[in-house]
């Protein structure tokens, strides 16, 4: 063969294997990218032929126990940017200032917004959500704008979604529990917070096709994939019973000067909890904003700019704050009948056992004194509660010992997290907030058995007084009772659960009957608790702050009625500025108040006395079209005062009208000619004076009076009025003046 031949062959071979190659390669980058890389290379063309935009799913409702909404997120529109598709800078600018006036957010001006939509590399950038319609609509008229070869000026750049916003109709009603959320509607506090994971729904998409310029294709491609709406919630907290115990907190706080006031009330037998608050609160719709008039005059001291807004933020955090489960305080002598529950239980003690008071106990090298310089004298258990005595308890803490002390310490919950369902719980620290074993002397000892030289939270006095109420039980404290779907089905539902029986019923029986006597009987310092008809059970408190030397934290626990428990009430007071600071002076008659509305509403019968039943209100009779001698003498014959207006002789109208019930021994206005009707007049001054003092001036201004608290002791005095002072009101108007003593109720 040629050489000629041979290099032929040689050649063709080559290309044959050049060839093959060539075919291999391509059948290997073929096998790569429809097989191999096959999933990576289909999404990606997805992602230039489709716009996979998501839509939002509705948060779940919160409601009240009644189904009463109380959290709930409606319709709303969020406004995003496409940087990429930004021609040239003039038309950044027309888009940055054209929004920047529409949003008039000071958060979103001009240049914040011009420099957001400037990295031409990126084709999202989120401008603002939650809008309302207006706006949306004010928006879509600038993307409108001047149309362009028969579209939108900013079709596809300025893009309005879909959105939601949270609205909470009562605004302020229960923040503290509910809680706030942030600007991605996500859970910032609260059960918002605590249940985020389940109030957030699954979104939403939408899929619609792009043409080969990246642009979107309006009637060629779309489609649309529900979201899943989140679980909404039914809590235990009762809107009414709630208003109770905000009110009567936030009137503690003004009375009183008070940096805050906390209090929660619990169905006793189950552990729910119908109300929960903390005084100052918030507007959940606002939640950002302090409107607590205390806290910004303090912010307006602080002039350097950077320090006002890491104090400002400061505040706002502990604006958010749960203090009934996340603050802890020095309970003091509420703390003194889980003593008595332990002694008896124990049998360390009988409740017939004495101890002499002399007004100070020797404790090793300290003399401990009783809030009494003088001393209470020879005092059995049930006095001793009435007297709040600290060398009696003392007395008992000692004979337990520190083994049988502890071992109720921890059994009535105090050692340990309630385990409710809230963010944010205190959590007890063996040797911090409370003494370990190995650290608790007899000084510690006997300090802790009159309420001191420890900490916890309102959570967990509540949840053990309720063991008291209940029959021994300790029980699960919970907030939200069931969950449902979007449709209204049961998901979950609360198991009542009972931890563990901490004390005997006989022994629960005998702390709350003298419980009961604190409140109850002339001697004890829970008096101003106090409610007509009703049978209240309770302790009062007064601790003085470790964490501030001369403030004190005030308190009163309670349950009601003694006879048959349903709920239990605690009032904490937290820095008041009066002279009068104990728990038995200021925070037993907001506990009094809270106990007889909420009884009421639960429709438990009262059971008046003889001589309660004289002070119940009266049916005001018809007078109309009397003459007025006849009018008055029909009054005055039923104890009624009579006060006419007009210069007539016959009664043409009347106020209160007939069948209204007034305070016995109430004024009725009588009406002797049209002009005169729904005569008004300013509401005076009631507070600060005896009930006779207040009564008489009110009567003389043409209003009546309904006296709640102990009106019955010497010295007693009105502190708070339903109607504020310079009010106008019509004459005739029911005032209510609370009133309360100040003398025999110390505990500190």
């Amino acid at each position: 063969m040629s050489k000629m031949n041979m290099s032929f062959k040689k050649r063709c071979f080559g290309a044959v294997a050049l060839l093959l190659a060539i075919i291999l390669a391509d059948c290997g980058k073929l096998v790569w990218i429809q097989i191999v890389k096959a999933d990576e290379y289909r999404l990606s063309a997805e992602g230039q032929q489709l716009s996979d935009t998501q839509t939002p799913a509705a948060r779940g409702i919160i409601y009240d126990a009644n189904m009463e909404i109380l959290a709930e997120s409606a319709d709303a529109w969020l406004v995003f940017v496409n940087p990429s598709k930004i021609k040239d800078d003039a038309m950044r600018q027309k888009i940055a200032s054209g929004l920047s006036k529409i949003l008039d957010d000071e958060d979103l001006d001009y240049d914040t917004i011009y420099k957001k939509i400037g990295n031409k590399g990126i084709n999202y950038v989120e401008i603002k959500g939650e809008l309302d319609f207006e706006t949306k609509e004010k928006i879509s008229e600038f993307i409108d704008g001047d149309y362009a070869e028969g579209k939108p000026e900013f079709y596809d750049i300025v893009v309005i979604n879909s959105d939601t916003t949270r609205y909470y109709p009562y605004s302020n009603f229960a923040s503290s529990v509910i809680g706030a959320i942030k600007s991605d509607d996500t859970g910032r506090s609260g059960l918002e917070l605590m249940y985020d994971d389940i109030l957030t729904g699954i979104p939403g998409r939408t899929i619609t096709a792009r043409d080969a310029t990246g642009n979107l294709i309006k009637s060629n491609y779309s489609e649309e994939f529900p979201g899943v709406d989140g679980t909404n919630l039914v809590l235990t907290i009762d809107k009414t019973v709630q208003h109770y115990l905000e009110k009567g907190l936030s009137e503690a706080v003004t009375v009183n000067k008070a940096a805050s006031a906390y209090g929660i009330v619990m169905d006793v037998d189950t552990g729910a909890v119908l109300a929960m608050a903390t005084m100052p609160d918030y507007d959940l719709n606002n939640s950002a904003v302090i409107k607590d008039k205390r806290t910004l005059k303090e912010l307006a001291k602080i002039k350097d700019p950077e320090k006002y807004s890491a104090a400002y933020n400061t505040a706002v955090y502990n604006m958010w704050r749960n203090k009934a489960i996340s603050d802890t305080y020095e309970p003091g002598s509420v703390f003194k009948i889980f003593v008595a529950a332990a002694g008896l239980e124990e049998g360390v003690v009988d409740a017939n056992f004495t101890n002499t008071c002399t007004g100070a106990i020797q404790v090793a090298d300290n003399l401990v004194r009783c809030h009494d310089h003088a001393g209470h004298g020879t005092v059995d258990m049930s006095r001793a509660l009435m007297k709040s005595c600290n060398p009696y308890f003392i007395t008992v803490g000692q004979r337990l010992g520190v083994d049988k002390f502890l071992k109720y310490f921890e059994a009535f919950g105090f050692a340990d997290a309630t385990g409710v369902d809230l963010p944010g719980e205190a959590k007890p620290v063996e040797g911090v907030t409370y003494h370990s074993y190995e650290t608790m002397g007899l000084p510690q000892l006997s300090s802790e058995s009159f309420g001191q030289s420890f900490q916890i939270s309102a959570m967990q006095m509540i949840t053990a007084v309720s063991a008291i109420a209940n029959g021994g039980k300790l029980m699960e404290p919970y907030v939200v009772s069931k969950q449902m779907d979007a449709n209204g089905n049961t998901v979950f539902e609360k198991e009542v659960k009972v931890k563990r029986q901490v004390i005997s019923e006989t022994t629960a029986e005998q702390v709350l009957s003298m419980m009961e006597q604190v409140v109850g009987s002339d001697e004890g310092t829970g008096r101003n608790a106090r409610v007509d008809g009703y049978r209240v059970a309770g302790k009062t408190g007064t601790s003085e702050k470790l964490t501030k030397d001369g403030e004190y934290i005030a308190s009163f626990v309670g349950c009601a009625p003694a006879n048959d428990p349903e709920i239990a009430v605690l009032i904490v007071i937290d820095e008041p500025q009066v002279a009068n600071h104990g728990g038995g002076a200021i925070a037993a008659p907001v506990a009094g108040a809270v106990i007889e509305q909420t009884l009421r509403y639960m429709n438990v019968e009262p059971i008046y006395t003889a001589e309660q039943l004289q002070k119940l209100d009266q049916t005001t009779p018809e007078v109309k079209n009397l003459s007025v001698s006849a009018a008055i003498d029909a009054l005055e014959s039923k104890d009624f005062t009579a006060r006419v207006v007009g210069n007539g002789d016959t009664v043409v109208a009347q106020f209160p009208a007939q069948g209204q019930s007034i305070p016995a021994e109430g004024v009725v206005i009588l009406y002797t000619d049209t002009n005169g009707k729904n005569t008004t007049a300013a509401v005076p001054k009631l507070t600060g004076m005896s009930v006779s003092e207040a009564n008489k001036l009110a009567i003389n201004s043409g209003f009546n009076i309904r006296v709640t608290g102990p009106s019955e002791y010497e010295g007693v005095i009105s502190y708070s009025q339903s109607i504020t002072e310079g009010t106008k009101a019509e004459l005739g108007t029911t005032i209510t003046v609370n009133f309360k003593t100040n003398t025999g109720v110390q505990d500190d």
